[in-house]
């Protein structure tokens, strides 16, 4: 079969592989779709402490199962599957008090394992055992559940968050990320939804995500606006959709008191520190998450929002290319020429 194997940083190529072999408590899979992530970009050019080279990337991934193992008794073949990437170990402290996120043995498709640049996947046993292989409403194309991913994260982010009716909310970044943020959090009832950009090409093509005010930082002082559209109160939830220290300075200035700061999006390695007066959280009593991915739970959760028409997933998908174009894929998405790119093996 073909893949994409990243041989080391910066050198992936696309070659004739061997097919997996499917264990009897495996599951094998057809790749249908396979998004191209943020994190696909980083990995391309930094690595990643789980990888050990050669592997196949790829980490939103939809597809056909092909054969299932003689262990396996919940999915058979032909069942049309979204696999959660993110996989638990379901026996540490975490898992077992219901917080699988933050798993301490924490493993992940195209880290860990193969991932899904490629036309098959085998889905690892300990994968089928915690939830990680959830089937795909009928409603719904491969395409879409692929990126039922990254929805998954904005879920686990917002119930951090504690987004809630009535809320005003501010996401900052208009990706593919920001853009299922603007949706999701007017699905949970927020009253206004501001979205703030720096780019006016990003600002334009995440208009897909209907929010009720965007902002463009390169012309306007955010920080000063959403006070304005606020009354001076702040906003009571504010998430950093983006990889900037700037924003997540000026994400601490625009919450309201007892509010919620979510930094969702991360910082380099090599530049991590950021301004904080601490006095900020003291006098206005607001709290400070992060998020750095979701559990199978958010997943299937994620599925079901898009299946039932409340995030619109497909009008984020600006490419689809080949297999053998995933370098060219990996390109538009680090240069933010589109929203979500996704590969057909």
């Amino acid at each position: 079969m073909k893949a994409a194997v990243l041989e080391e940083i910066e050198n992936l190529v696309v070659k004739d592989v061997s097919e997996p072999e499917c264990p009897g408590d495996g599951i094998l899979i057809k790749v249908e779709a396979c998004a191209v992530c943020g994190t696909d970009v980083k990995v391309y050019h930094h690595g990643h402490k789980h990888i050990r080279f050669p592997r196949i990337t790829g980490h939103e991934v939809a597809g056909t199962i092909v054969e299932v193992g003689h262990e396996v008794k919940d999915y058979r073949k032909g069942d049309r599957v979204a696999v959660a990437p993110a996989i638990p170990c379901g026996a540490c402290s975490y898992c077992r008090r219901g917080m699988q996120a933050m798993c301490a043995n924490l493993t992940a498709m195209g880290y860990h394992y193969d991932g899904g640049f490629a036309g098959q996947m085998l889905v690892p046993p300990i994968a089928v055992r915690n939830g990680c292989v959830n089937k795909i409403p009928e409603n719904l194309s491969f395409e879409e559940a692929a990126i039922a991913e990254p929805l998954a994260c904005c879920i686990n982010g917002q119930e951090l968050s504690g987004v809630k009716l009535g809320d005003t909310v501010v996401v900052i970044g208009g990706g593919p990320v920001g853009c299922f943020h603007v949706q999701l959090a007017k699905a949970q009832g927020a009253t206004k939804v501001i979205l703030i950009d720096i780019s006016a090409e990003r600002l334009k093509m995440s208009r897909v995500a209907s929010a009720d005010l965007y902002i463009d930082g390169s012309r306007e002082r955010a920080v000063e606006r959403v006070l304005e559209e606020t009354g001076g109160s702040g906003a009571e939830v504010v998430i950093t959709a983006c990889s900037s220290g700037r924003a997540q300075e000026e994400s601490l200035q625009m919450v309201a008191s007892r509010g919620y700061v979510n930094f969702f999006g991360g910082l380099p390695q090599d530049n991590p520190y950021i301004k904080f007066n601490s006095n900020l959280p003291h006098y206005k009593e607001f709290s400070l998450v992060g998020t750095h991915g979701s559990s199978p739970r958010h997943n299937i959760l994620a599925l079901g929002l898009i299946a039932g028409g409340k995030i619109k997933a497909r009008e984020l998908i600006t490419h689809h290319l080949t297999l053998d174009r995933v370098r060219e894929g990996i390109g538009i998405t680090e240069r933010g020429e589109g929203l979500k790119v996704i590969i057909n093996p």
